[in-house]
Formats: C-alpha cells, sequence, structure tokens
C-alpha cells in the first residue's frame, strides 16, 4: 500500500498518510472548493488501510479551520478507523485558546467509537 503526501494549499491542508509507520497526519485549513473531490481518495485510502489490519494508528489532526462540507468528509474518514477499535487514536491537536476548535473535536469524540486524544498546542 502507498503513502499519501500532499501539501498545503491555501485552502487544503497538508496531508501525510504514512502507510509504513501507521501516522497519519492532517494539518492546516479545510475550506476546498469541493471538499469531497479533495477527501474522497483519502476517505478511500483509509477504507483500504483498514483492511490491512494495521497494529497501530495514530491520526494527528491540526486544523486551524475546517468548513461544514470538510466537517462531513473528517466525520467519514473517522469513521473509517473504527473497525480497528483501541489500535487506532485519533490526536485532536488545537490552539490553547481555540475553544471553538477544542469543542468540534469534542463533538466528534462524542458520536465516535474511535479513541480521542485532546492535544493543547
Amino acid at each position: 500500500m502507498n503513502s499519501i503526501v500532499r501539501e498545503a494549499s491555501p485552502k487544503s491542508p497538508h496531508v501525510h498518510f504514512n502507510a509504513v509507520g501507521g501516522i497519519l497526519e492532517l494539518k492546516g485549513r479545510s475550506i476546498p472548493e469541493n471538499a469531497l473531490d479533495f477527501y474522497k481518495p483519502l476517505i478511500e485510502w483509509m477504507g483500504e488501510w483498514v483492511k490491512s489490519s494495521p497494529a497501530k494508528t495514530e491520526f494527528h489532526v491540526h486544523l486551524e479551520y475546517f468548513n461544514t462540507s470538510s466537517s462531513k468528509c473528517l466525520l467519514d474518514l473517522f469513521r473509517k478507523l473504527e473497525p480497528l477499535g483501541d489500535n487506532a487514536t485519533v490526536l485532536w491537536h488545537y490552539e490553547a485558546d481555540d475553544e471553538d476548535m477544542l469543542e468540534a473535536g469534542e463533538d466528534y469524540e462524542a458520536i465516535l467509537s474511535v479513541p480521542f486524544r485532546m492535544v493543547k498546542v
């Protein structure tokens, strides 16, 4: 399975899904004009990743901002991790003064069965 690496743009986050180490990362802003076009390959990759039965997966999400359509795509990504149970963890990074981003992470945590860890930066 190949890793995915995409550089950040003003409207889309940096992506590094490392198929070897099980460290997945989204970082930056997520306001693409068509969120589904951006996230669909990532969601498909995540589905294949889960089928490969990884021993451990850490999904680091450090977004400054994301729009409504991105939030649905993020939910789809997180749901793909649910079959891994405790072998997957979402590390939700948020700035110390960004209550909205902390709350967004807590909202995802409340509706998913994937373990979340809030990481203040």
